[in-house]
């Protein structure tokens, strides 16, 4: 599954658009982060016990975007984004969103065209786990 968050990837033209997917994640930390991260807030500085909440919570939400995209009948995510709120005052809800879409075919590798392009890809490998590489643009 590609996922971009470009309106298309470069020489893979949209056949069908299958409409909105998205995935969602609700994660809270326990009593010690809490306790942990509030004594941080103090010192000041980054808060890690939250930096790899997030990072988690981002790549469960994509995951499930990329299931869901899957489910529908796409090979392809594009536009994807993120959104968070906060749920009360400990949960936070991470939503990966975008449009599942069935791309044409083409022999070689759409993901080093959609780098070369200067988008960000996502490649879902076949275990179910997302890797992320932001691409600078040329």
């Amino acid at each position: 599954m590609i996922v971009v968050t470009t309106e298309d990837v470069t020489g893979r033209p949209v056949t069908k658009s299958l409409g909105q997917v998205f995935g969602v994640v609700v994660r809270s930390r326990g009593l010690g982060g809490n306790i942990v991260a509030g004594l941080r807030t103090i010192l000041g500085g980054e808060i890690h016990e939250y930096t790899a909440m997030v990072e988690d919570a981002r790549r469960q939400a994509i995951d499930r975007m990329v299931q869901n995209a899957t489910a529908m009948g796409a090979n392809a995510v594009v536009r994807m984004m993120f959104d968070s709120s906060e749920i009360g005052s400990l949960m936070s809800e991470i939503v990966a969103y975008g449009t599942a879409v069935v791309l044409a075919e083409e022999a070689g590798s759409a993901e080093v065209r959609a780098e070369a392009a200067g988008s960000a890809v996502v490649r879902a490998e076949s275990a179910g786990s997302a890797v992320v590489r932001a691409v600078e643009a040329a």
